[in-house]
């Protein structure tokens, strides 16, 4: 895998000088380009996606100031609400950004009320959704999913919480809704629904076991439809994943080159780059 072209798919830049929304229920310490830059090296990665946190609610700047130190090496999701305008959204593209993200759990800033209204708004600009919510409600909201006029991203293995098991309606509704060229799936964060504690040792191959059967179900069936992330800098997480443990848990998941150069260059070349 050539280092220049794997991209990271999600992570949070924090930084106080930015106020945080009044309904964040996140408060990390600051996470700077050159702390991640750090992260890069270690993991082989250069091209990053950067993610509006919950943190800062509608304001997108301080993600946006920071996918500017990474130049087109960078793209973005930002948080939008529906009195987005067509002017905006044209800016928006120019700097990198690619999709709207909404995230239904404490602190998201914009209701489930507002998702097609905002999906009928991004989709001339070829922008995608991405979606955080509890993965035990795909099913009851398939439909509406698949009725979008955007692609959707899924994140962090669904987010089952706690972890389904496959044969489970909701996992069901998930690989459906990919398997029909509407969704992508990000493999990152499985401690975001394991019932199992993070492990920086030698045994870091066996965290997260209860999610590792979603993931092998995943990476056998709808492997050109996943994307890789580090969920850097794990906000909320103590201990946070080492280096170390992501590039253990990345060759475990994607266990051959060719898996990994399609999940980490290729699907983020034809999601955000192209």
């Amino acid at each position: 895998m050539n280092a220049t072209d794997a991209c990271d798919t999600h992570i949070h830049f924090y930084d106080e000088r930015y106020p945080s929304a009044p309904n964040a229920v996140l408060h990390p310490p600051d996470a700077t380009t050159d702390d991640y830059r750090a992260v890069q090296t270690e993991l082989d990665l250069e091209r990053v996606v950067v993610v509006q946190s919950t943190t800062y609610g509608l304001d997108n700047s301080c993600q946006l100031d920071a996918m500017a130190a990474f130049g087109d090496r960078a793209r973005g999701v930002v948080v939008v609400d529906d009195s987005l305008n067509s002017s905006e959204l044209r800016r928006l593209t120019t700097l990198g950004v690619r999709g709207a993200r909404f995230h239904m759990l404490p602190g998201g800033a914009v209701p489930w009320e507002m998702l097609e209204t905002v999906a009928a708004k991004i989709a001339p600009f070829g922008w995608h959704i991405q979606l955080q919510c509890n993965g035990r409600e795909l099913a009851a909201r398939q439909d509406q999913l698949a009725a979008l006029p955007t692609e959707i991203v899924i994140d962090h293995i669904g987010r089952y919480m706690p972890p389904v098991p496959t044969d489970d309606d909701n996992f069901t509704a998930l690989l459906q809704l990919v398997e029909a060229g509407h969704a992508w799936v990000k493999l990152s964060a499985p401690y975001e629904s394991s019932t199992e504690p993070i492990h920086n040792d030698d045994g870091a191959e066996t965290n997260h076991a209860d999610v590792l059967p979603l993931i092998d179900v995943l990476v056998e069936r709808v492997a050109d439809r996943l994307l890789w992330a580090s969920n850097w800098p794990h906000p909320a997480q103590s201990p946070a994943p080492s280096s170390g443990t992501l590039r253990t848990q990345l060759e475990q998941w994607l266990p051959t080159d060719d898996l990994r150069y399609q999940v980490l260059v290729t699907n983020p070349d034809r999601l955000y780059f192209c």
